[in-house]
């Protein structure tokens, strides 16, 4: 127990000090299990059990496909879509954004990836059109958030691999609640803009609308093939990951000619570098998991909640265990890998339905990233915005505010998430 106590301590210190993520794992891990004198032997052995799981495969698959498509500049055709649908609302170039990234999200299944395919077109086309640059940033941030919820998704990859719930239907049970997130921050952004006057961005055509659907039309492609293969039966997720990437790449190389062979090998490149860093911190997360469940860490935080849950209340333990992954997620990016191995003994403990939390766990990893010290997507979106950091998340408090609710009501409801899956199961 003391020695998974200082691992534990490591590692909050070194990531408050700023030390990457995959340095600060791997030092308390080490620390924790050389003070348990088996380290040299045990830590390759769980490293490469935390990378056994068949479910991994289409991680890298499904970050390949995104990273395809957002080097293919699909952003600018989901841009105008967007545009057309929604662009003559009350402060319609804020709700093109909001739609943009439900789009992109569908595709990338990031914020990151998603706040850098399409922010970095329509946070200077808010502030030509008069938007505040914090305004627009955070519109930008939050919006992003919306991508990890709509499959494919890298957090459901990550939760499912860790607890070996089916991808298939993780990715399902997030398509409403991230529908419905997206229309949420729509209806904020339509509040403010009466509030505060924004314009609308064009006018309602018909004409236009079916312009720039047959412009983007092939886009979609890829989330109807990778949800419509999955609820059909026709794929795996790691067949659907391979094919989204194929499909993706012959839409940027020999369709849209938006990439050429060297750009293609840089994405390829890119998406390599980026699996093989979160597949180290996996397979390290998994091997901190064991460290701590042998120093019965797991049973610990399960007595701890039991003492808070007053009344032997289902509910006031899941909101215990949200809260205990929101401030986990304020500090640690990604989330999902290093918290589900030491919550997921608590989890069965308590009985509480895997697919139902794996879908809170996404949004926890939504919060995180609007959330300071670390707070991603603020920091990316104010870097592109060119504003300060503390503007950024002021501007953002009514969507911080509203996820924060709509994530008590995913909690208190879990038929929103459960509901579609279950009922294609039957």
């Amino acid at each position: 127990m003391i020695g998974a106590s200082i691992g534990i301590v490591s590692l909050v210190g070194f990531l408050v000090a700023g030390v990457p993520m995959i340095a600060a794992l791997m030092i308390a891990v080490a620390i924790s299990l050389f003070l348990g004198s088996q380290w040299g032997l045990v830590l390759p052995q769980n490293m490469v059990a935390g990378m056994s799981s068949y479910t991994l495969i289409s991680f890298p698959l499904f970050v390949l496909g995104g990273i395809y498509m957002n080097a293919g500049g699909i952003s600018g055709k989901l841009f105008n879509f967007a545009r057309s649908l929604v662009g003559w609302m009350k402060g319609g170039l804020a709700q093109v954004n909001v739609l943009t990234s439900m789009f992109f999200g569908g595709m990338v299944g990031s914020s990151t990836a998603d706040l850098a395919g399409s922010a970095s077109i329509i946070i200077p086309e808010m502030k030509k059109e008069g938007y505040t640059g914090p305004f627009a940033a955070a519109v930008s941030a939050s919006a992003a958030g919306v991508g990890p919820l709509i499959p494919p998704s890298s957090p459901a990859i990550l939760y499912a691999a860790v607890t070996g719930t089916s991808l298939g239907a993780l990715f399902i049970a997030g398509l409403i609640p991230g529908i419905l997130l997206g229309l949420v921050f729509m209806a904020v952004v339509t509040y403010l803009a009466r509030k505060n006057g924004y314009p609308t961005f064009g006018k309602f055509s018909l004409v236009e609308i079916f312009r720039t659907a047959k412009s983007a039309g092939l886009a979609f492609g890829m989330p109807a093939i990778i949800v419509g293969g999955l609820i059909f039966g026709i794929f795996t997720p790691s067949e659907a990951g391979a094919f989204g990437a194929v499909y993706a790449a012959f839409l940027a190389l020999f369709v849209y000619r938006t990439l050429d062979l060297i750009g293609l090998y840089r994405a390829t490149v890119a998406a390599v570098q980026l699996s093989g860093e979160l597949l180290l911190i996996v397979s390290l997360s998994a091997a901190l998991g064991s460290v701590l469940s042998a120093a019965h860490v797991p049973a610990t935080l399960a007595s701890f909640i039991d003492v808070l849950a007053i009344g032997d209340s289902a509910f006031l333990r899941l909101c215990a265990l949200m809260v205990i992954a929101v401030i986990a997620g304020m500090f640690l990016d990604p989330l999902i890998p290093v918290l589900v191995p030491v919550l997921l003994p608590t989890l069965i403990a308590f009985d509480i339905d895997l697919l139902h939390f794996g879908t809170l766990m996404v949004m926890a990893v939504v919060i995180g990233q609007v959330t300071p010290p670390v707070a991603m997507s603020l920091i990316i979106a104010g870097r592109i915005a060119r504003c300060d950091q503390l503007q950024v998340f002021r501007a953002n408090m009514p969507f911080f505010i509203v996820t924060l609710l709509f994530t008590a009501v995913l909690m208190a409801v879990p038929g929103l998430a459960t509901w579609l899956p279950r009922l294609l199961a039957q």
